[in-house]
């Protein structure tokens, strides 16, 4: 029974999901704000002491299993836990990954740890975070679960800009164990709004949709048994060869990451799934906007390593003379995506389909590629002293207008363009789009080794810019492709 409060018209339940997702965020975004900084951060200022692109590189792949993770938690959520405990224990994970960060130990075990706990926890909580927003609303209200998912939209870039804010500022001078505790705090905030709100919840996900069998169970038992075993092993044998480095752990990582998707389309092609040769031609389209938007994050997501060494060492981090930490750039992404968000949503209505989904994915990656160009003069211009961060502030919103030309447009078309037989699976597959970006970007500070830095960003800027040209010359073809019919746009 629910007390007939509602969330600004919605059910009660949604302010319990939201207000746990945003204390999530806060301790996500907070962590992703200084991260970088801190494995770069030489020993006598409490950090790891990594070079700059060994930090990008672990921030990438960091980033990159977070959004791969999501997979095998979905299913766990499926199959044993159900969405409601997997939040929690999720949450938990987190939590404790977070405390595990703030240890002020100088090995840097703890962090090892906290970050693998972080990793495994979102996994758990970040998927079935939103299928019980979802759950909240009957069958046919599709007017009003979709205007659910903005507000927890909402949640998530409100965390995403407070985060960097007070994280950052508690990190400062060296306390970076105080920033990864404030980030613990929020999680734990978090939790506590969930287990105290979930009445409102009115049971949804409670149980699993399609529970293991006590084979099944001891099967998955053997298989995740040898598979952890194998991989122990594996990391031993490598290390005992006097070979294993963070640089090539991250490298293989990257690799594996790049095989899930190459294997994860062959099965779906290559066998039988009784699809229809309708969604064969479709899966063959998406496989063009899945490579675009791997593109896309590869440059994007450099926000929380390339773009925040650039804030630390050529900006002078003052806004209208008040002074600012370098996590503090980490904010100027998430308000501009609160102030777009509505225009970019009205826009979409106006054009209808006169604009094609490849065409708006061609615009988000030529947008992103140009932000880059203009991070190429920039650092030119630092070459002679730091720069205003107002450069910094033209670049994330240059690249807001792509992500919201392509992030909501992919989840949008990834539902659509799913065979029948892969419906529950296709939007995880968006999510490794994201994951292969992360690890590839982290990939590219390698880059810096042999390329001046205004050249690095213009060789990223060009890559990206020439794949949303090539896009654009095929986007008739993959429109027809996609069954894209063009209609006259909502006025």
């Amino acid at each position: 029974m629910t007390d007939g409060r509602t969330f600004f018209g919605h059910p009660w339940g949604l302010a319990t999901l939201f207000g746990t997702e945003a204390w999530e965020r806060f301790s996500w975004y907070g962590l992703r704000a200084i991260l970088a900084t801190f494995m770069a951060a030489s020993p006598a200022h409490q950090g790891l002491g990594m070079p700059d692109e060994t930090a990008q590189a672990v921030v990438g792949v960091y980033g990159a299993l977070i959004y791969l993770v999501a997979l095998p938690g979905g299913w766990i959520a499926d199959r044993i836990l159900g969405a409601r405990r997997s939040v929690f224990w999720g949450g938990f994970l987190i939590m404790l990954g977070h405390i595990s960060m703030a240890v002020p130990a100088t090995s840097p075990f703890f962090v090892w740890l906290g970050l693998g706990l972080i990793i495994s926890g979102t996994g758990l909580l970040k998927p079935n975070m939103s299928v019980m927003v979802g759950r909240l609303y009957p069958e046919g209200d599709d007017g009003r679960r979709d205007a659910g998912f903005s507000l927890f939209y909402l949640s998530i870039n409100v965390g995403a800009f407070f985060a960097p804010i007070v994280v950052g500022w508690l990190a400062a001078g060296d306390r970076w164990h105080l920033g990864f505790g404030a980030a613990a705090v929020g999680m734990a905030l978090g939790l506590t709004q969930y287990v105290r709100g979930g009445r409102a919840l009115l049971g949804i996900g409670e149980r699993p949709g399609h529970r293991l069998s006590p084979a099944e169970r001891r099967r998955f038992g053997r298989l995740l048994a040898l598979g952890a075993g194998a991989a122990v092993i594996v990391l031993a044998v490598w290390a005992a060869s006097g070979t294993l480095t963070i640089d090539r752990l991250a490298l293989a990582i990257t690799v594996i990451i790049l095989i899930v998707p190459i294997g994860y389309f062959g099965y779906i092609l290559l066998g039988s799934h009784n699809l229809t040769e309708d969604e064969r031609i479709r899966m063959k389209a998406y496989i063009w906007l899945f490579v675009a938007a791997a593109v896309f994050w590869m440059v994007y997501d450099l926000a929380p390593s390339k773009l925040l060494f650039f804030a630390r060492d050529h900006t002078d981090l003052s806004l209208s003379g008040v002074p600012i930490q370098p996590a503090t750039t980490q904010s100027f992404n998430p308000l501009f995506i609160m102030i777009f968000v509505p225009v970019f949503a009205a826009l979409w209505v106006k054009l209808g389909t006169r604009v094609s989904t490849p065409q708006k994915f061609s615009f988000a990656l030529v947008t992103v590629g140009l932000s880059f160009v203009v991070m190429s003069v920039v650092a030119g211009l630092a070459g002679a002293g730091r720069v205003s961060v107002w450069w910094l502030v033209l670049v994330y919103l240059i690249q807001v207008f792509g992500e919201l030309s392509l992030s909501p447009v992919g989840l949008s078309v990834t539902t659509k363009l799913a065979p029948e037989a892969f419906k529950g699976q296709m939007l995880g597959l968006w999510f490794i789009s994201i994951s292969v970006g992360d690890a590839v970007g982290g990939q590219t500070g390698r880059l810096s080794q042999v390329l001046s830095e205004p050249m690095y960003y213009l060789v990223l800027a060009v890559l990206a810019i020439l794949a949303g040209l090539a896009l654009l010359m095929f986007a008739r073809k993959l429109r027809v492709m996609m069954a894209e019919h063009h209609e006259p746009a909502i006025r």
